[in-house]
């Protein structure tokens, strides 16, 4: 789905802002989620960010196509919960943002960038990260994240 990075990056923080703040995951946090190949195959995982203890949101990249793409995997299913997954890649019109009630993951989401740095998250129920200007190009690893 594309939607204007600003109404997108609205709705994002709003959901997030709704929910309780939660800046780290706790020692005793259940194991991490891992990625689940959603994105398909060529994509290979070139960033990821905790969820708070609920999950994490994985950035992956298709270097023969040029596109990235976005899951959020919970760390186990159970009960529908809030999930998103949101990608917008600089100097793109239109992010993508995938929100819903999921069991399992949300996305995948995909938006070619190659060459370009991304803004991406993911969120469950009410803990969420955002990662902005990362990934650009050589930058493979180089990740500034913020928790709500």
């Amino acid at each position: 789905m594309k939607i204007s990075r600003y109404v997108a990056a609205t709705a994002v923080l709003a959901s997030a802002v709704a929910g309780s703040v939660v800046l780290a995951p706790s020692a005793s946090a259940a194991a991490r989620a891992a990625y689940n190949g959603a994105c398909g195959s060529g994509y290979k995982v070139v960033n990821s960010a905790p969820i708070g203890t609920q999950g994490t949101v994985f950035l992956t990249y298709n270097s023969a196509k040029g596109k990235n793409c976005v899951v959020t995997v919970r760390n186990s299913t159970g009960a529908a919960k809030n999930m998103f997954a949101y990608l917008y890649v600089n100097g793109s019109e239109d992010s993508q943002l995938d929100e819903g009630l999921y069991t399992s993951y949300a996305g995948p989401i995909y938006d070619y960038g190659r060459g370009k740095c991304v803004d991406w998250a993911g969120g469950i129920d009410n803990q969420s990260t955002f990662t902005y200007g990362s990934n650009c190009a050589s930058l493979k690893e180089h990740r500034v994240t913020k928790g709500w």
